[in-house]
């Protein structure tokens, strides 16, 4: 990274003195003329690393120290959170041009030392950041967009600032520099409306804990270079608003589609609960807000309105600026329904461009509708296809967000930078921005997953350490190696071999990956990949197989176009052809996580290791059930018997496949667990529909 010295809002210089001296030295200085909440995080961590080995670490304002901490600021140029890492003399310098730069250069030396390296042989680092906004989209368990068991018994944990310390370190870790908080109506929960107290639902000890709560979480994020967005959907309000003041309805506990209420009273209280929220807690960025749930009834002009009366105007009269999320319209008519249109577009696009924001807006749009993890090419967002009308000409007022949902394997761990690699390299155009990471059916808090007996950690996020890891830090810097995964992991499982073990990941991830390129799923219910599922989470059939339509155009043929239609197409893949990869990655998959197995004595790394078995399973029953769907097609279209008894075979493999993967899911996770369209799911239960698979093939 080369930094012009006009580009420079952040220089720091540590200079690491490589004599003897210094290497008896039982003090290292630092010297730090000028610091912030981020650099003290940092050097916090790297005090830690240091007293390990036996040396102190000293922070002083004199200008001969061990390390000297230098900065030049010029906070009004937006910068990258880029940095480098260089010998300097006999020591090292650190540039950054931002003060989240300069954390991560100094988390990268901490992180060093932690690999065993020492302060003789760091590696030098050159690194541009290359999405701006890496975010984690975190739905909060209260007020919740979905309701459930596997959401409500969150409550606890999400209360408790040690979940939250952790999983901020594991956010600043892995470089994600956004949490964003999603519920149905965060403002309630975070202050008493001056003008509509009767409104809050809670007592004065509830709010002040609560209030004590966000203050707690948003300073730990600041101090982590982690910025704060509370994001909600709209019109919802208290209950208590609707009881004292007469007017509303859409409140906690009702569907979340409907059609909007509004009144002048209602555009109040929303404008000055924002207001409010922001001059409260100064360490929250800014908020974000989504044209729906409860806005039918309305057309996109209305919405729009709407949104810009209150939310907006809320934001704008706050005694500081805030940052805005705008999420594109979910509907484009007055249903709450998926849908768009160019005129939705075109409006959306005059809104934003109109508002008089001082910053970029981050307009957000769902990739692949609610299956992010399907193709990393763009096949469709909520509600259809975009035309070009946001990008064409380009616009100065907004940059684009990816949501990169997963609502397709919670049980599973799952790591393929392949997959994130080739979706940075096609959606990194000028207008993109960066990403959201994160569910709506599941919240990475409390493991309700894992058997008590075989749970050696406190959180489900760690279970997922290393999808957060691949991701994070690919957002950031896609030039990445795979070397430092596979470090990670060696140093999660001495003895291991990282590179091969990271190989046996991206294998068995694959078939994840390929289940929703080959099976064209929008809404959350549409795929569950994990449990091959489909609509209330019952098994993808046999037909249903031969009949969906593929996500992924311009890589796979479907079923219906290889066998009904006769399309023959070689730059796409046809369903026998991905039967063979699929069996060809997962045998090499079960190889290396087989030779692997004995080479460390931690329970995890078996427990992760079986998930990679789960993986090949699950891939081997895909392949079987595509080979006995492709034959029974042919047996319908012409009547061959040897087809129909080459599509029962196939499904009957399929079926043994099946029951290979129910062992091993329940060999260390709970056997039925609440899944959000299936409150008791378990794959043992799908038993009856895979052998039903077969009875469909022997009948016709």
């Amino acid at each position: 990274m080369k930094l012009r010295p006009r580009d420079v809002t952040s220089f720091v210089v540590l200079a690491v003195l490589m004599c003897a001296g210094f290497c008896e030295a039982s003090t290292l200085t630092v010297s730090a003329p000028k610091t912030s909440p981020e650099i003290e995080f940092a050097l916090g961590r790297l005090e830690k690393t240091l007293a390990a080995q036996g040396v102190s670490l000293s922070v002083s304002s004199e200008s001969e120290a061990d390390l000297d901490l230098r900065i030049e600021q010029d906070p009004g140029e937006e910068a990258d959170d880029g940095y480098t890492l260089c010998r300097q003399g006999k020591g090292y310098s650190i540039a950054a041009r931002n003060q989240r730069g300069v954390m991560y250069g100094i988390l990268d030396i901490d992180s060093q030392l932690r690999q065993g390296r020492t302060l003789e042989t760091l590696q030098e680092r050159a690194i541009e950041a290359h999405y701006p906004f890496r975010a984690i989209k975190f739905n909060l368990p209260w007020y919740s967009y979905r309701d459930g068991e596997h959401l409500s018994l969150h409550m606890e944990t999400c209360r408790d600032l040690a979940f939250w310390e952790a999983f901020l370190d594991m956010m600043v870790d892995n470089k994600f520099n956004v949490l964003s908080l999603w519920n149905m109506h965060p403002y309630m929960y975070m202050v008493r409306p001056t003008n509509f107290p009767k409104s809050s639902p809670f007592t004065e000890k509830e709010m002040a804990e609560w209030q004590a709560f966000w203050h707690g979480l948003f300073k730990m994020a600041k101090q982590r270079g982690i910025d704060t967005y509370v994001v909600n959907w709209n019109i919802f309000l208290p209950e208590e608003f609707s009881q004292h003041y007469g007017e509303g309805g859409s409140f906690e506990g009702t569907r979340f589609l409907g059609d909007g209420v509004t009144s002048p009273a209602i555009e109040q209280y929303t404008r000055e609960i924002v207001t409010q929220t922001l001059n409260e807690y100064p360490n929250l960025t800014g908020i974000g807000l989504t044209l729906g749930e409860r806005m039918g009834g309305m057309v996109s002009e209305e919405r729009r309105d709407w949104v810009d009366r209150t939310l907006i105007a809320g934001l704008k009269n706050a005694d500081r600026k805030a940052r805005l999320i705008y999420r594109a319209p979910l509907s484009a008519n007055k249903k709450s329904g998926g849908s768009v249109s160019v005129t939705t577009e075109q409006i959306t696009r005059e809104a934003i461009e109109t508002m008089g924001m001082d910053d970029p807006v981050s307009i957000e749009f769902k990739f692949n509708w609610s299956h992010g993890h399907t193709s990393p090419r763009l096949s469709i967002v909520h509600g259809g296809m975009l035309t070009d009308t946001y990008w064409t000409p380009p616009s100065d007022k907004y940059k684009a967000i990816w949501t990169m949902r997963n609502e397709d394997f919670f049980v599973l761990r799952w790591a393929q930078p392949d997959f994130i690699r080739e979706f940075i390299r096609l959606n990194s155009q000028a207008y993109t921005d960066g990403c959201f990471i994160g569910s709506e059916c599941y919240i990475p808090a409390k493991d309700y997953i894992t058997r008590d007996e075989h749970r050696h950690w406190d959180y489900a996020f760690e279970r997922q350490w290393l999808f957060y890891k691949v991701w994070g830090n690919l957002l950031f810097n896609p030039q990445t190696p795979d070397d430092a995964f596979a470090t990670a992991l060696q140093d999660k499982f001495p003895g291991v071999d990282g590179a091969e073990l990271l190989r046996a990941w991206i294998l068995a991830s694959n078939g994840a990956n390929r289940l929703g390129s080959f099976y064209r799923a929008t809404w959350d219910a549409t795929l569950y990949s994990e449990g091959f599922a489909k609509n209330g989470g019952k098994l993808i059939t046999v037909n249903d197989l031969i009949k969906q339509p593929v996500l992924d155009e311009s890589l796979y043929l479907s079923i219906d176009e290889t066998v009904n239609q006769g399309i023959r197409d070689p730059t796409r893949i046809d369903p026998l052809t991905l039967a063979n990869q699929l069996d060809a990655d997962c045998q090499e998959a079960l190889r290396l996580a087989a030779k692997n197995a004995g080479q460390s004595e931690s329970p995890t790394l078996q427990i992760e290791l079986n998930d990679i078995i789960c993986w090949t399973w699950h891939g081997r029953y895909f392949a079987e059930k595509l080979r006995g769907a492709v034959a029974l097609a042919r047996y319908r279209k012409d009547k061959n018997v040897a087809d129909q008894q080459a599509a029962i075979a196939h499904l009957t493999k399929a079926k043994a496949c099946w029951l290979e993967l129910v062992e091993h899911v329940e060999k260390y996770n709970v056997p039925v667990m609440p899944y959000q369209f299936d409150q008791e799911y378990s794959w043992r239960k799908q038993l009856p529909q895979v052998e039903q698979d077969i009875r469909i093939a022997e009948r016709n």
